[in-house]
């Protein structure tokens, strides 16, 4: 699918995320959504579409608008690109 995996090797495969519903919002940094996903999904999470009351955090980056907004509303956890990859590095 285009992905790089050799970068990912600190990201190795576990289920520290599992269960988790992660929502990814806006343009990363240095990420693709593509690859943030390959990520979440190594350690066992699963990336959904929409903002709800399951979703663990969400995962925001530039210009992310209405689900920020209902992340916030919802009390959720929103994560800027540096904390996600600190997140699934040290699990």
């Amino acid at each position: 699918s285009g992905v790089n995996l050799k970068e990912y090797q600190l990201a190795q495969q576990s289920d520290s995320l599992k269960g988790y519903q992660i929502v990814l919002t806006g343009k990363l940094p240095t990420l693709t959504r593509e690859e943030a996903r390959v990520l979440i999904e190594l350690q066992g999470g699963r990336v959904t579409a929409s903002v709800s009351k399951k979703t663990a955090f969400l995962v925001a980056g530039e210009e992310a608008g209405a689900k920020r907004e209902k992340a916030r509303e919802l009390g959720i956890p929103i994560l800027n690109e540096m904390s996600f990859r600190k997140l699934v590095q040290n699990h």
